[in-house]
């Protein structure tokens, strides 16, 4: 076996082994308070993405696609709230204890992130690329500077 070879199976093992590690628990709780907040933060991010590349100049703009874009994540910006119910802090939630010991800051942060999507959607029916960017960025930053303040993990 070559030197190349095996350092390539090595290396495959490697990985391997080490998604097989970072396997998250099941949510098991009747509800499923954790994996309901979770399905929806990804459709956010999916849907905020597209936003994100037309902002970024990586696709092109069209006014209609982008609008109905912003008003989907207007419409989700409100959702994922009602799942962190004081009995949802369990594996696999990656939520800091922060989410319930700082209630009014995460209070804030959520408002920060509704009023930010209220302000893209503005902008997205002006249809100014010029305002829609700093809209956009917004958006992004206060996802961001939640995460930092309330989720723990990668």
């Amino acid at each position: 076996m070559s030197k190349s070879l095996l350092s390539t199976l090595l290396a495959l093992g490697v990985v391997l082994s080490l998604g097989a590690c970072g396997s998250q628990p099941e949510d098991t709780h009747p509800d499923q308070p954790v994996s309901k907040r979770k399905a929806v933060f990804k459709q956010i991010m999916r849907t905020l993405e597209p936003l994100g590349m037309v902002a970024r100049e990586r696709e092109a703009y069209n006014q209609q696609a982008f609008l109905a874009g912003a008003l989907e994540l207007k419409q989700l910006s409100t959702r994922p709230w009602a799942h962190f119910t004081p009995d949802s802090n369990y594996p696999p939630t990656r939520a800091k204890a922060e989410v319930w010991l700082k209630p009014a800051e995460f209070k804030q942060a959520q408002q920060h992130f509704v009023t930010a999507t209220e302000k893209l959607v503005s902008a997205a029916q002006g249809g100014d690329l010029d305002l829609i960017r700093p809209a956009v960025k917004a958006v992004e930053k206060s996802c961001k500077a939640c995460h930092e303040q309330f989720r723990g993990g990668i």
